[in-house]
Formats: C-alpha cells, structure tokens, sequence
C-alpha cells in the first residue's frame, strides 16, 4: 500500500480497535506499525489482534509491522484503608515494608530494592509526579519523607525515583513469559521498557534469539545519560516522552527528544517519538493546535516514525487520529523549508563501501530526474543506511525474507516488496524497474537507481550501484540472454 509520506504511524490497538474492521480501517487511513500492549490483554485477546493484522496483511498484500511493548517492572504504593488520604505540603509522610493498609501518615512500599538504593535528599514521586516527596531519611526497610507537592494518593499508584538508578532487571518475570509468548506468535519488534543501562538490552537479546528486533524506550534519566551504549546495544529506539517528562523536568524534553532522534539517524536506527501525541483526540475528533505542532516537530526533526497511545487504543476518534497524523506528515513535508532542515541536519557517515554507495545513490537521484531508489536487502542494513540519507526520492526496499520486510516497515521512507531469492544481478534490474512501475514512483520511460550486493543473499556486501531506465524490464524480460 502506497503512502504518500516518507514517516511511518504505529497505532496502538486496545479496546477501541480490536475487530477486523477496525483495524483494517487504521491500516488503510495510514497506520504502518501496530503497537500491542502487553501490559493489557490476556494472551488469547493478544493473539487474537496479532492474527486479525496477518489477515489484513495478506488480504491487501501489504507488509505490516507489528511491536509487542513489553510492561517492565511495575512500582506501586500499597493500598489505603479508606481508598485514598490527602497529602499536605510540609507534612511528613513515611513509605515501609510494612503491609498493613496505610494511611495519612504511612503506606506500604513494596518495592526493598528501591530502601537499598534511596539516599537523604532523593525525590520519589508519586501518581505521574503529581504528588512530590523528599526522602529526610532512609533504611533498608523505610524512607521518612516530607511532602513538597500534597495531592490524593490512593491505592496501588505508580512511583517514580527519578534520583538513583535502581538495581532493578528492565525485564520482569511477567516480561520474560510475554517476551517469549510474542516471540512465539511473531512479532517483529520488541519494546524494552525501564532501560536503565545496556545490559537491560543485552538480557532482552538474549532470550529473543533473533525472533525479533529489539527497541528500547528512553523514559529513565539513566537511559539518557547512557543513551550512545543503549543505542549501540539497540535495533531501535523510541522517546518515551510521557515517563520522561515525569523523571525530569518538563523543558528537558524537547532538547532531549531532539538530541535523540539526530543520533538515532546518525546510527541508520529508527526512532519512534511517542505519548501524548494527540492526547484530545481520545474524546475530540479534532486535536488542539499545540497537538499538532507537536506532532509537525517530531517530523520536521526527521523521526522514523510518530506514535498514538490511548488516541487508537481507547480514544472515541481512533481512525480520525490515524488520519490526522497522515495529513499532518502529508503538509509538513511538502514543505520546502522540511527539505532544507533534513538536508541540513544530515550526518555524513562515510567509513564503509555500503556507506558510499547509498550516498552516491542519494546524490545520483537529487541531481539527475531518478524516480526511486531500490535496494536488495537480506538483513535490512543497506534500506536503513539508505533511509538514514533521507533522499529527496521513494526507497523501495526489495528482500525475499518476509521478517526483514516487516521489521522495515518501521524505518522513514522505506517502502518493501518481497521479491524470490536472486542470483543474477540482470534479474534484480527487472524486479526493482517492475516493482518501481507497479507502486506508481516510475513509468517505463524513467531513470532508476539500483543497490544490490554480489554475491547475492549475503548480508552486508552492498557493492554494486546501476542507474537503469525501467524500459530494461521488459527489454530483459523477453531477452533470453
């Protein structure tokens, strides 16, 4: 399915959007990627969405990425003897180990890694940091506290320490059976939550054996500080704005969400901007103003993909949000001034052949009237280095291996077209011309650029660059030479 648009949309699916039609709906309004919440949903519901989006995947012959986001390790208060209390600024307010209902002046905290690692003076924050606590003293079993932000606190709310890294495994033992229940089914990404350090990435590698690729969200000021080894250690990434902009300090945000997406094209790995995106949209069928140029930012930057949470999962308007975001991206980047920022914000990474020749591909097509540029790809490396150029025309990516087609889905501009397995470069220039005519980018009277590598079926031995007239098709068609 042709889209008229270099960024990609993932769709969260949730109760609003679980029926085929539904789904298909946001696939043909312009969802790319389908995002399936683990923290949500029996497996047999999760099955149930994953086999719908293989169904509409083969019904319109479209390739469709599906990412499994994995819950991470839960922190919550206990619960409260009336439900909730009101907590007052300067008051004290005391967190233990002590399982007994809690009350104005205490509740349960059971959670002793977060006691071994809290130190005098460290923030805990509590329900999306609407209520803040500075930690006066501490043990291995309590931490006495004096309430800087009062508000309600009820039963089994989030907490966030923002302050400390905490000794705590990215994966739970709820993860480790949902990492592998997806792994099993078939998804193509995995996304790590509460990534503190790359060895969290490592451990998620490890048991997903290759099934699928890893992306890590960044919502933990550690992940920040140690963002270049977790993005080494990474397939992918995804800003995780919501955590983060309670972690830290709101106008810390945007400069992070920047700094982040500009490394992430410079390592030729896709990176999601995420959460709140189009937040009224979930009771609005139209979004605010600032939404948008929310949304317009993130793609100006150059982001592989933008995403929709509650919007799609839960909202009343889940098609129109899909659709709001394609005419968005549709605007943003027919503007020249969206050209000039990506062209300016290039990094030029010239240290391989592979490197070179998706340079000089780039190069070729913005000087000379070039209607595309397709690439042969096994692993998906030479689409992404591809993408990671940002060229002014479509990227065709061609790959006989189903699972690298859909994990390419994900990545800016990349459209995929499964092709046989080749063993002749003469029948990869008929493919790429047919393939280029078939998705409307070319006629049989334009200019195409080739990437392949020889010999074929060989990750990673990108070589040849040809430029071809789609005319070769047929003529190469009918030549039995």
């Amino acid at each position: 399915m042709r889209r008229h648009r270099n960024v990609k949309i993932v769709a969260t699916l949730g109760p609003a959007s679980e029926d085929y039609d539904t789904i298909r709906a946001l696939h043909e309004a312009g969802a790319d990627v389908f995002r399936l919440n683990m923290s949500h949903g029996e497996h047999d519901t999760i099955r149930e969405k994953h086999r719908i989006i293989r169904q509409i995947e083969t019904d319109l012959n479209s390739p469709i990425a599906i990412l499994a986001d994995l819950q991470g390790p839960k922190l919550r208060v206990g619960t409260f003897a009336a439900g909730e209390e009101e907590l007052e600024a300067g008051t004290a307010f005391r967190l233990d180990l002590n399982e007994a209902e809690g009350d104005a002046t205490r509740v349960c905290l059971p959670h002793p890694e977060i006691f071994a690692a809290l130190r005098e003076g460290a923030a805990l924050l509590v329900n999306d940091g609407k209520i803040r606590l500075r930690v006066t003293s501490c043990g291995s079993d309590h931490a006495n506290c004096e309430v800087m932000v009062g508000g309600t606190i009820s039963n089994r709310k989030g907490v966030n320490v923002p302050d400390v890294e905490l000794p705590l495994a990215a994966l739970s033992e709820k993860d480790r059976r949902d990492l592998e229940f997806a792994c099993e089914l078939g998804v193509d990404w995995l996304a790590l939550s509460f990534v503190q350090r790359p060895e969290d990435v490592a451990e998620a590698r490890e048991l997903a054996r290759g099934r699928a690729a890893i992306l890590s969200k960044i919502e933990k000021p550690s992940a920040v500080t140690r963002f270049n080894a977790i993005l080494a250690a990474s397939d992918g990434i995804m800003v995780a704005r919501g955590d983060l902009g309670v972690e830290l300090p709101v106008q810390n945000v945007p400069p992070i969400q920047k700094r982040l997406v500009r490394a992430c094209r410079a390592a030729a790995k896709p990176v999601i901007v995420a959460t709140q995106m189009l937040e009224s949209m979930i009771e609005s069928p139209v979004p605010t103003r600032a939404e948008v140029s929310d949304v317009a930012t993130a793609i100006y930057e150059g982001a592989d993909a933008i995403m929709l949470s509650a919007e799609s999962a839960a909202g009343s308007y889940p098609v129109e949000a899909v659709k709001t975001m394609d005419n968005v991206a549709r605007e943003v980047e027919s503007d020249p001034t969206y050209t000039q920022i990506i062209e300016a914000s290039r990094t030029a990474a010239r240290t391989t052949v592979a490197d070179g020749i998706v340079a000089a591909a780039r190069e070729i097509a913005e000087t000379t009237d070039i209607k595309a540029i397709c690439c042969f790809t096994q692993s998906g490396t030479t689409a992404l280095l591809t993408a990671r150029e940002r060229p002014r025309v479509p990227i065709i990516a061609m790959t006989s291996v189903l699972r690298t087609a859909r994990r390419l889905v994900l990545t800016w501009g990349v459209n995929t077209v499964m092709t046989e397995e080749l063993d002749r470069f003469k029948q990869a220039v008929i493919n790429a011309a047919r393939a280029a005519c078939a998705l409307g980018y070319a006629t049989k009277e334009d200019h195409i650029v080739i990437t392949a590598g020889v010999p074929f079926n060989v990750p990673g031995s990108t070589n040849i660059l040809r430029v071809a007239p789609c005319q070769e098709s047929l003529i190469y068609a009918t030549d039995p030479g």
